[in-house]
């Protein structure tokens, strides 16, 4: 997004906003806001002069201008020169988070988007690392960079996907999440600007913004357009930007469950290239695909590109083994980085996790099956209990987003648990307040427990339905501090 949105593609994301039921500057002011809520229309944009989108709609001017002013008395248009202000949130208090807290007992966790362990298999990773683990005791036991056995299965299974890769290429770090702080501190400095998808991964956007940088949004388009990424918009945000960095989920993406074509992931390379952005490329979900489309990775089109993955969603976020991939001399930097934070991963873990990666597809044909299983029985629960939500369908990943009938995403995470689930709000996925038309609904859970935890979002939204006075009280409310992943 070149941060001015011109008038043709505005009323483009406007579609048939005028109904005739209301005031048209009034349907205008409403239709605009529930764009920049939904992260249609990014934050920080100049709306088009009030002549220009006139003429294109066929309005009079003073329609526009009492439009514009209403956006502005609410909170969601700055005040700039002339009629060009930008695109905003009302101030308000986000959620807090508070990631080691656990569902309390009884409550069917929805927040949190994580499968138990493939058992068997990570049973047996840990039995065999214990019997190499003697060979390593003589050492000092720190390790900043990695076991060599870990950074090879790692490299080798890179190359295997098509992009050559060298040991020396690789950091094993404590889960992905860790591997972005480092990425960050390395490559973004204080007030730098990270491009981001719209929605994004929560714990992502709060590594950016505690990393002290600016998460630059563009939003992806609504669920059903092709393409699946606006390219052009991230095109134009990285030539007229110049962020520092771009944090990209390109493989099942979180929340939406989309896949990247090979197409975009080239010109995506080529603009990042051109505008000096770094891709970080957040890998995590690669391996959970569930109907075979797929794509090269994204370091298959550029050698600058910084890779991120990890076991956590693969194999079990107990684990804590992630890893990054980049050309050896940013690996480098990375290390010497990263003994600032601290001095290595642990022995045992990353002994078992070579085992792992060295074998990653044997537990995925079952849990794949599991999975595959999960999301048509929740896509059926969902038309079924709650056919006014539009969930769309993911191609892999854990979750469903779904397109709320209105914009209570904040009351229903409130009102939840007193149903029995834990949610985690739209905005959590969003910058400003966006997002409070969507829920992310993960299927980790069996079926059985999928239907219950429905069933309990159905009784919730036909509470609030029932009492608009609740609904707008608990608008305003925070939810409760909730882990996300």
């Amino acid at each position: 997004m070149s941060g001015l949105l011109n008038p043709i593609a505005l009323t483009r994301l406007l579609g048939s906003w005028n109904s005739g039921t209301l005031p048209a500057y009034r349907e205008l002011a409403d239709v605009v806001r529930l764009l920049v809520m939904d992260g249609r229309i990014p934050l920080d944009v100049a709306l088009p002069s009030e002549r220009a989108l006139a003429q294109t709609l066929g309005l009079s001017r003073t329609t526009v201008t009492a439009a514009y002013s209403s956006l502005r008395e609410q909170g969601f248009l700055t005040t700039g020169q002339g009629s060009r202000g930008r695109t905003c949130i009302p101030q308000r208090t986000s959620p807090v988070t508070m990631p080691g807290l656990a569902a309390p007992e009884g409550l069917l966790d929805l927040a949190y988007a994580s499968l138990p362990a493939a058992g068997e298999v990570v049973h047996r990773a840990f039995a065999d690392a214990l019997t190499e683990l003697p060979a390593l005791l003589p050492g000092f036991g720190y390790d900043a960079v990695g076991v060599p056995a870990l950074r090879q299965a790692i490299a080798d299974k890179y190359t295997a996907d098509g992009v050559p890769t060298n040991a020396q290429q690789i950091l094993v770090t404590s889960g992905a999440q860790h591997a972005l702080n480092i990425v960050l501190k390395t490559l973004a400095g204080k007030q730098d600007k990270v491009l981001v998808e719209h929605p994004s991964y929560p714990n992502a956007l709060d590594a950016i913004r505690a990393a002290g940088c600016r998460p630059f949004p563009v939003a992806l388009p609504a669920a059903g357009s092709a393409p699946a990424w606006d390219i052009d918009a991230m095109e134009a945000a990285m030539h007229h930007h110049r962020p520092a960095m771009a944090y990209l989920v390109p493989d099942f993406h979180n929340p939406t469950g989309r896949i990247m074509s090979g197409l975009q992931r080239r010109r995506l390379a080529r603009a990042a290239a051109s505008a000096g952005t770094v891709l970080v490329v957040d890998e995590t979900l690669r391996g959970l695909n569930l109907d075979g489309v797929s794509a090269a990775p994204m370091a298959a089109f550029s050698p600058t590109v910084v890779s991120i993955g990890s076991l956590s969603k693969s194999h079990w976020a107990g684990l804590r083994t992630g890893w990054i991939r980049a050309d050896e001399a940013l690996v480098n930097r990375m290390v010497t980085t990263r003994t600032t934070m601290d001095l290595g991963a642990p022995m045992v873990e990353q002994l078992a996790a070579a085992r792992l990666v060295s074998a990653y597809s044997e537990p995925l044909d079952a849990r794949l099956a599991e999975l595959r299983n999960n999301r048509d029985s929740l896509m059926e629960l969902l038309a079924e209990h709650l056919p006014s939500w539009d969930p769309e369908r993911p191609q892999g990943g854990l979750t469903v987003w779904c397109r709320l009938p209105s914009p209570c995403s904040t009351a229903l995470t409130v009102l939840a648990p007193e149903f029995g689930v834990r949610l985690a709000a739209g905005p959590r996925f969003g910058v400003g307040g966006a997002f409070e038309h969507y829920m992310r609904v993960p299927y980790t859970l069996p079926p059985a427990q999928l239907e219950v935890a429905v069933r309990a979002l159905r009784a919730a939204q036909d509470k609030l339905d029932a009492s608009p006075q609740l609904r707008r009280s608990l608008k305003t409310e925070r939810p409760a501090a909730v882990g996300v992943a």
